[in-house]
């Protein structure tokens, strides 16, 4: 279970004031995959890292139940002159898993090659997201977050990347990030529409989809 309470996240910049969630209540039951959607900007992963608790909220709180994972697309977490091999195995003892099972499954799915035992800041935005997604699905979570990262590679990691979470979602929930409404119908169950620092939720994906829809036409 995740419960948003009074939930309200300002920005300010420039003397620019940007609301991007407004006193907002709502609570997600456990076990559910979640679509996240809204315009570019309108704070889909500002709420993902609320969340994931790596941003705090401006007033109001999230209580959560179960253990979430790190915005799945969000490298912040990762120290950027530690190898990849290394940054693996920092997570692992921070989470409690097996770290040598953890190295040889995220080696095994991102493919990184090489590059999986050079420093993290020589990565290209794609092998950090194969990188960040690879370990966030080694790990057993409760709740996935998911931020457009099954949108990076070629066709084949884009399956490979599908058929994993699909695996995962069959014990876990999830929120997911994407402008693919394809990608969305393949990977949830429900929708919320983030727009003008409100969420709008529907139990029915399509009608998620086509409010989503209607604001794009805008």
């Amino acid at each position: 279970m995740i419960r948003l309470e009074h939930l309200t996240k300002v920005f300010v910049l420039n003397g620019q004031r940007k609301v991007v969630m407004q006193d907002v209540s709502l609570e997600f039951r456990s076990g559910i995959s979640v679509a996240l959607l809204g315009r570019n900007g309108a704070g889909k992963s500002t709420l993902l890292q609320m969340i994931a608790g790596t941003l705090a909220p401006t007033s109001g709180r999230i209580i959560s139940t179960g253990a979430i994972s790190w915005p799945v697309g969000f490298a912040g977490s990762f120290h950027p002159e530690l190898t990849g091999v290394q940054n693996i195995r920092f997570l692992a003892r921070i989470y409690g898993v097996d770290s040598d099972e953890l190295v040889d499954f995220v080696d095994d799915f991102a493919g990184l090659g090489m590059h999986y035992r050079l420093p993290f800041r020589t990565y290209s935005s794609g092998m950090r997201a194969r990188l960040t997604f690879g370990a966030s699905m080694g790990i057993p979570f409760d709740t996935y977050l998911v931020d457009e990262v099954t949108s990076v590679g070629d066709a084949a990691f884009k399956a490979k990347s599908s058929r994993l979470f699909r695996a995962r979602m069959q014990t876990a929930g999830a929120f997911v990030v994407s402008h693919s409404t394809v990608m969305v119908r393949e990977m949830c169950t429900v929708g919320v529409v983030l727009e003008d620092g409100h969420l709008c939720y529907y139990e029915d994906i399509e009608e998620a989809i086509a409010h989503h829809n209607r604001n794009m036409a805008e």
